[in-house]
This record gives C-alpha cells, structure tokens and sequence, in this order.
C-alpha cells in the first residue's frame, strides 16, 4: 500500500527497484511459506541460506573479486528493508552479510577474505558475532572473554550471550580482551570456527519474540586459536568495532523504519475494515487523530534514514549520526506498534497477527547494537 502523505523517495535507481522486485518475490515463495515452522523450530535451516546465497542476498556488500555483487550499502538497505516489510526477524542475514561480512572485507586479511567472503556470499559458511557477555552488555570495553598468546597462536577463555545464529553458525567474530591494563584498546576480534576443540554450545534461548532467529549462549574453555585467526591488525580491534557498530546501528535504524512504516499501513487498512457501534473504527476521531500522529512522525523520519543510509553508502556516516538514527528510529518504531497494535483491539494480541509479531520483534531494536541509553551518551558528549 501507498500512503497519501508518503514522500518519493530519490535514493533508490531503477536497478535498484529490479533488485528489491527480485528479494519480494524471493520472500513471498520461500521465506513466508514456512515462517511460523521455523518460529515453532526456533531456528531457520541451512537451506534457505543457500538459496539467499545463490539469489545474491548475502553478499550484496561483499566486493566482486571475494564473491559477492560488490555493492554499497544501498543495496544492504534494500534486503533490510523487505525483511522488515515482511515482518521476518530471521533469518538473520543482516547480521551475517551486512554487518559481519563488510567488516571482513575492510579489516581482514587478504588470505582471510579470500577464504572466508566467497563461503559468506554463498551461505556456506554461517557467521554470529559475539560481543555480550553474561556479566555486562554495552560496554564492549570492559570484555572478561580473554585471549592470552600461546605460541604462535593464541588461548580464548570465556563467554557470550545473546548470540545470534548462535546454534547454526559455522563461526564467530568473537570480540575478546587480550590486553585488559590497555582498556578498549586492549580488544581485538577474531575469526573462529565453532566447532573447535573448547567450544561449547548453550540451550537455545527463548525471546519475547525473534521466535524464528536462534539465540545462544557460548563458552570458550581454553581454545586454541593460530595467529591467522586475528581479524586483521592486532592493534586495531576497537576501532574495527566501532566501524562495525555504526554499520549496525544503521541496519537497525533501517529496519526498524520499514517495520513502522508497514505497521502504519496495516492498521489504516484494518480500521478502515472493522466496525464497532454501527461505523468503521478509522471513522472514530480518535482513530484518525492517531493515525495521523504517527503518518506525521513517519513521514519525518523517513528523509532523515534515507539520508544516512546514503551516508553510510559513501563511507562517510559517523557515530553520532548513526546513534541519532537508532536512537530515534527505535524510540519511533516503538510508539508506532504500541498505537496500532491498540487500535488492532484484541487481534492485536493475537500472535497470528502481523502487528502482534512485529511488536513483539521490535521491541529488541531499543536494546541490542548497543542500548538506546548508549545511544543518548554517544550523542551528548559530542555535543
């Protein structure tokens, strides 16, 4: 559905919307079918990875020579958004190809981009990243996960939690501390198979919502890793982080935009449809009132997103911005589903319902790349 107050948008070429066609009617024949299964399994199947992987979603941003389309974040943005239009959390194929994979391809070796982004692309190889830890959550700093030199290698004790793709992953970008005196910039990530030798595998943890996204929790009890592990340069984890974080931050933001957004138009489309005492429910004041409130606030954001996801396409989208677009497309997100989940009435509760799911999926968003709390503390002391 298109909105009345909906303003063109210029981000996108004709290619672009040829792509985002392809991705439609890629989830419409593959992903939707077999959703609640997968919400019921609590994990998706490798197979959908595969075929994600061959119709070229994986690697939107993984450049040509490692396998991939060799696209900027715009194309990212497109997989994001439909994800979020169809109200699918999972699988989770932006944290393994838009976030995880474009960190690969700017810090990583040659040696590992070669063997690691071709697999990525192709959905061979499953990625989580591993950054929370049971004992503390934002502040990436202050890790207990260490890892010590032995050899030429190195020994990783620890733990995380939250993991997603946690079960189904091949490997993790595990984020650990090997020089703790040195602060942040005592941490540095790595490249690890999961199936290494001290590598333990949590219970798949049970969500709010997220039903179909596997959640972990991992251990790491004396794992020995050789040097070529180590995500590019020593010396350089934080900062790769950081670069990572924004990326995420902007794939929440997108996200969360195309959740409001379609939530908004579900529920113009059930008002207009149900009745109570004798009317349509939109033909209340109150109803439309609502409604309007939150067609004002959409239609404000969405200029602000676009922006930055042009931004970030150009490489030149820094901290704050990318604080300010989780922070305020979350906090948006957020409102816009509780309104029309209440307009929804008892439907809206009802788990077989769109906005039921949706508000349920989303509410994580003011939580995880890093807590909306953060958010506001990046954003001010750069004031």
């Amino acid at each position: 559905m298109t909105m009345p107050t909906d303003l063109p948008r210029t981000l996108f070429s004709p290619d672009h919307e040829m792509f985002r066609a392809s991705v439609q009617s890629f989830l419409e024949a593959e992903v939707v079918p077999h959703y609640a299964d997968w919400e019921e399994a609590g994990y998706t199947p490798r197979d959908i990875w595969l075929r994600a992987g061959e119709m070229g979603l994986l690697g939107t941003g993984i450049p040509e020579e490692y396998g991939g389309s060799g696209g900027d974040f715009l194309w990212d943005a497109i997989v994001i958004e439909e994800l979020g239009r169809y109200g699918l959390a999972a699988p989770a194929w932006d944290m393994h190809g838009h976030i995880i994979a474009p960190m690969i391809a700017a810090h990583g070796t040659e040696e590992q981009k070669r063997r690691i982004l071709p697999a990525m692309a192709a959905g061979e190889s499953i990625f989580c990243i591993g950054l929370t830890e049971p004992g503390g959550g934002s502040d990436l700093a202050a890790l207990r996960t260490r890892a010590t030199e032995a050899g030429n290698g190195f020994l990783v004790n620890g733990s995380k939690i939250f993991i997603t793709n946690g079960h189904i992953a091949d490997y993790i970008l595990l984020a650990a501390n090997r020089h703790p005196d040195r602060g942040a910039k005592g941490v540095s990530l790595f490249l690890v198979p999961l199936d290494s030798d001290g590598v333990t595998r949590g219970r798949n943890l049970k969500k709010i919502g997220n039903k179909a996204q596997d959640t972990a929790e991992l251990f790491f009890d004396d794992v020995r890793l050789p040097g070529s592990a180590l995500l590019g340069d020593s010396e350089q984890g934080w900062s790769q982080l950081m670069h990572g974080l924004a990326r995420e931050r902007m794939v929440t933001a997108v996200r969360s935009m195309a959740i409001a957004e379609v939530a908004l138009e579900q529920t113009v489309a059930y008002t207009k449809d149900r009745t109570a005492f004798g009317q349509r429910v939109f033909d209340f004041q109150n109803t439309q009132f609502k409604l309007a409130e939150l067609a004002t606030a959409c239609t404000a954001m969405r200029p602000f997103v676009d922006r930055l996801i042009r931004l970030l396409a150009e490489d030149e989208l820094g901290a704050e911005l990318a604080a300010m677009a989780k922070l305020a497309s979350t906090e948006l997100a957020d409102r816009v589903l509780d309104e029309c989940l209440q307009l929804h009435g008892g439907h809206g509760y009802m788990w077989d319902t769109p906005i039921a799911r949706a508000w349920a999926d989303a509410r994580v968003h003011r939580i995880y790349a890093g807590t909306n709390e953060i958010m506001k503390y990046i954003i001010g002391r750069s004031l």
